[in-house]
C-alpha cells in the first residue's frame, strides 16, 4: 500500500492516476499515523520550498525513512529530501540527502540568457547503477522548475541527470531514499517505467520481509 502525503502542495490527482493505471494499491492522506503505517511513501510538491517546509509534516517523514521503508520525493518533493535551498533566502530541507538547492540563474557563461522555468522534456543521461534504472534506456521526461540541485555537487547520490544550461541532478537515490526532479507521472513510458520500478522495489521489499519473518518462526 502506497501512501501519498497531502500537505496541501502535491499535484495529487496526476500521481494517484498514475499509481491506478499501473495498479497499484494507494491512499492520499494527511493523517501522519496512518501514513506510518504505509509500505512505501510518495511525496509530491509543487511550489515554494520555504512554504512546504512549513506544512510539511517533516518529523514523521523522517521517522518513515528511519523505518528503510521506500519514500519517493517528485518535484519539489525530491528539493525536500535535501540539506537546504535557497528560495525565498535559505530553508532547512529534511536532511534525508546531502548537497542543496539553488536556482538557475538564466545566464549562461557566455552572458547569454536563457528561460527560467526550466519547462520541457529533456534527455536523461543515466550516471549509476540502481534498482530504480532497471532494464530502462536513457530517454525524454517532463521537467517544470526553477530550482534544482547541481548534479557536480551531488555525486554521491546521483543516478540520473540531465542538461538545462547546468547539470542537473534528475533522479538521486540513497539506501531506501529516492527523488525526481521531473513528473514521472507526466512523463510518457519512461515516467511510468520508472514508477513501476519504484513499486517493484516496495514489493521486493515486503517479500523479503515476509520470508525473514516466516524463516525467524
Amino acid at each position: 500500500m502506497i501512501g501519498i502525503v497531502d500537505y496541501g502542495m502535491g499535484n495529487l490527482f496526476s500521481v494517484s492516476k498514475a499509481l491506478e493505471r499501473l495498479n497499484a494499491d494507494y491512499f492520499i492522506s494527511a493523517d501522519q499515523t496512518k501514513l506510518l503505517q504505509a509500505d512505501a511513501l510518495i511525496l509530491p510538491g509543487v511550489g515554494s520550498f520555504r512554504d512546504a517546509m512549513e506544512r510539511l509534516p517533516a518529523e514523521m517523514i523522517k521517522e518513515f525513512a528511519a523505518t528503510g521503508k521506500p519514500l519517493l520525493g517528485i518535484c519539489l518533493g525530491m528539493q525536500l529530501l535535501f540539506e537546504s535551498s535557497e528560495e525565498n533566502g535559505p530553508t532547512k530541507g529534511l536532511g534525508l540527502l546531502p548537497g542543496s538547492v539553488r536556482r538557475f540563474s538564466g545566464r549562461t557563461q557566455q552572458g547569454e540568457s536563457y528561460k527560467v522555468p526550466h519547462m520541457g522534456w529533456n534527455k536523461l543521461t543515466f550516471v549509476k547503477q540502481s534498482s530504480l534504472l532497471n532494464n530502462l534506456t536513457e530517454d525524454y521526461v517532463y521537467f517544470v522548475h526553477s530550482y534544482f540541485v547541481d548534479a557536480e555537487h551531488s555525486e554521491e547520490v546521483l543516478l540520473a541527470k540531465t542538461d538545462y544550461h547546468e547539470q542537473v541532478s534528475a533522479i538521486v537515490g540513497k539506501d531506501n531514499i529516492y527523488g525526481m526532479q521531473f513528473h514521472p507521472e507526466k512523463s510518457s513510458r519512461l515516467g511510468m517505467a520508472l514508477l513501476n520500478n519504484f513499486l517493484q522495489l516496495v514489493e521486493e521489499r515486503i517479500r523479503y520481509n515476509e520470508l525473514h519473518n516466516l524463516s525467524g518462526n
